[in-house]
């Protein structure tokens, strides 16, 4: 069971600090992701991270404002700046082994953190 922490209120413009950690190492061969899904919306794919060699990919509204990183051997981590109303979202992680934005391809879910922007 992945474990999510750090949403919050931020106002726009600011910076949030996103958690996800394993409840044990995570394998070289695992992607894990993070998505969100705004009110009333489809959960869309935010950042991914191959755990064995660190490259990453972001999709197109967060790209570089976020980052994410891996953080010990069981802890992947979101940056994210530059915040807008536009990304708040309960936000989710995800482990998989596809490199993928597809939600389908992603076995094990966090529970959620509700990130919100306020203008």
């Amino acid at each position: 069971q992945l474990q999510a922490s750090g949403g919050g209120l931020v106002q726009a413009g600011g910076s949030l600090t996103l958690s996800c950690t394993a409840p044990g190492r995570i394998y070289s061969s695992a992607v894990m992701a993070w998505f969100r899904q705004p009110p009333g919306k489809e959960r869309e794919f935010v950042a991914l991270i191959r755990w064995s060699t660190g490259r990453s990919s972001y999709g197109g509204s967060v790209k570089g404002r976020f980052t994410i990183s891996k953080d010990g051997a069981s802890t992947v981590i979101l940056q994210m700046n530059s915040l807008r109303s536009e990304d708040s979202a309960v936000y989710y992680c995800a482990r998989g082994t596809q490199w993928t934005e597809l939600p389908s391809a992603y076995a094990s879910w966090g529970q959620g953190t509700l990130v919100t922007v306020s203008s």
